[in-house]
């Protein structure tokens, strides 16, 4: 109990068990960005693939104009057209720093949001007893010494993709998310230092919060800013923000790592995209969060400032939508979706994936977006050739993980 309450001291805490603090010198500058987009967004209407006729035709109020039309979409290929409200990503699109695998996702076939994000974090599908987190395991996996904010999580409540025995730094969210705490003060530090001294691993993870919040505050002692948010639904985005508020955050954390050395890895999530009702399609409700998505994943990489040249952002979602609109103008929980991929080290400007087609004998149980691409052929070449995780690292990331996806060769620059 002493240690679960000294665990959430202040607005960013150290979770998980001890790790030497031996800060690396020269350690990489390869950097992991995870935003997970909590609830399922629309794929869909994201990169909408207004080549294929049978998208028009089932998505009559929500489906989006073909580009060079009135609120058409941005013209990424002959099939493919990004969400208008997008527009701040466009540049990136230009400068071959963003990409697009579609008809990605999960192979179990769930589409309960709880089980979903759960096979998404812990990395292993359709498989409930596994313990920790993927980010976690890659933490423990990456070549180089661990240091108290080689890994960040962005958000209110411990996530689950960094479950696991690597301590993990937490950021909180909000212009007071660097405010000074009570753990702050060294009378408080030395008070605790007494009290924990003949407990090995409260004494343990009392340094490494105390050391990571000073890391951080030395980090960001000028630049902050910015506007808190609430999820706008708890039971799909798992206390994740709203898309609103994630301008400001998301700066707020590029900022951070680019003036951290050691941070490599970092977490955040948004919610508000499980869209059953009013949906909208060039505008209206997902329209206006994306605009704000649009905003925050822009405003990141301004953020990471040079860094960014060596960082990869994803960007996923725990399953995708139906094809057609229901009854109250929104979309359904469905199967396959899209990742993005953002940063100086992606080979940008392409759709890739195996796209199966909208044909009604394409679609998965003759209603959505069959998933052609399993995530974790998606990841696994960033850890890889990004990261530089061996053979042997990468199985432990993704136990079982399938190993072959044409399109790996493409995702990365050389």
């Amino acid at each position: 109990m002493l240690r679960r309450q000294l665990l959430h001291f202040g607005a960013f805490t150290l979770g998980g068990l001890p790790v030497s603090l031996v800060r690396a010198e020269g350690a990489s500058q390869k950097k992991l960005v995870v935003v997970m987009l909590r609830g399922a967004v629309d794929g869909l209407s994201v990169v909408a693939p207004y080549g294929e006729r049978e998208y028009a035709a089932s998505r009559p109020q929500i489906g989006l104009p073909p580009p060079g039309a009135d609120d058409g979409l941005i013209k990424l290929n002959s099939l493919f057209g990004l969400h208008p409200s997008l527009s701040p990503l466009k540049r990136h699109w230009d400068g071959g720093q963003l990409a697009f695998v579609h008809a990605s996702g999960s192979p179990d076939p769930t589409r309960s949001h709880f089980d979903a994000q759960d096979y998404f974090e812990s990395g292993t599908p359709g498989r409930k007893s596994t313990p920790d987190g993927w980010m976690n395991r890659l933490l423990t996996a990456l070549p180089g010494e661990p240091a108290p904010t080689r890994a960040i999580s962005q958000g209110s409540t411990p996530p689950r993709i960094f479950a696991g025995t690597a301590s993990v730094a937490s950021l909180g969210l909000g212009p007071d998310a660097m405010r000074r705490r009570a753990i702050d003060d060294p009378k408080m530090q030395a008070g605790l230092a007494k009290l924990y001294a003949n407990d090995a691993q409260l004494s343990s993870t009392l340094h490494e919060t105390t050391e990571g919040r000073g890391e951080m505050a030395r980090s960001m002692a000028s630049g902050m800013g910015g506007d808190g948010g609430k999820s706008m639904d708890p039971s799909a985005d798992a206390g994740a923000p709203s898309a609103r508020s994630f301008a400001a955050d998301a700066r707020r954390l590029g900022t951070l790592i680019r003036k951290d050395p050691h941070t490599q890895l970092a977490f955040t999530a948004v919610g508000g995209w499980d869209t059953h009702v009013n949906q909208g399609a060039a505008r209206g409700q997902l329209a206006n969060r994306l605009a704000s998505l649009g905003e925050g994943l822009d405003a990141l990489a301004t953020g990471l400032g040079d860094t960014y040249k060596d960082t990869v952002v994803v960007v996923v979602s725990e399953f995708g939508r139906t094809l057609r609109q229901n009854g109250n103008g929104g979309t359904d929980h469905g199967r396959g979706n899209v990742m993005w991929l953002l940063g100086g080290p992606v080979a940008g400007g392409q759709v890739l994936g195996d796209w199966p087609g909208l044909d009604h004998s394409a679609l998965a149980d003759g209603r959505d977006l069959a998933v052609a691409t399993d995530f974790r052929q998606v990841l696994a070449p960033v850890l890889q050739r990004h990261l530089g995780l061996s053979e042997t690292a990468l199985a432990t990331v993704f136990p079982q993980a399938p190993q072959s996806w044409r399109y790996a060769d493409k995702l990365m620059r050389a």
